[in-house]
């Protein structure tokens, strides 16, 4: 047993540390790949998704970048990846129970977007106005 009671909660994190476990947590499931990709895993579960279906379903992610966000998930747990000892080998993956609490957070984070992106549209229209009228050699008083 290690030096935590059984049951007991681990510490929350420090987000304004930079050495905080839970900040490069964040700075991993937040990023469009790994969202998609959840969300991808989400819509077959309980079922698996082959790597190259996932390749097909997430348009602009490469090749590389796909292994990347795949490795990561499944190193912390969200995903599970099975291997068939096929010539090529057949890649498999579906969201664990802990990615499939995941997935109902960025769903929640996905809707936020989709109903509020008319706003941030108009406020970055706005913005880019008056960047144009406070550029340089403008008057600024």
């Amino acid at each position: 047993m290690t030096s935590q009671a059984k049951g007991a909660t681990a510490p929350r994190g420090d987000l304004f540390d930079p050495a905080c476990p839970t900040r490069r947590l964040l700075d991993r499931i937040g990023t469009k790949w790994t969202s998609m990709a959840v969300k991808v895993l989400a819509e077959a579960s309980p079922g698996e998704v082959r790597f190259a279906e996932l390749l097909r379903r997430m348009p602009g992610v490469s090749q590389k970048m796909l292994s990347v966000t795949l490795r990561n998930l499944v190193r912390d747990g969200l995903v599970a990846r099975r291997v068939e000892p096929t010539v090529p080998p057949a890649v498999h993956y579906r969201l664990t129970e802990l990615g499939l609490s995941l997935e109902t957070v960025l769903a929640a984070v996905r809707n936020w977007a989709e109903e509020h992106m008319a706003e941030v549209d108009r406020a970055n229209e706005l913005t880019g106005r008056q960047d144009a009228c406070t550029g340089p050699g403008s008057a600024t008083v």
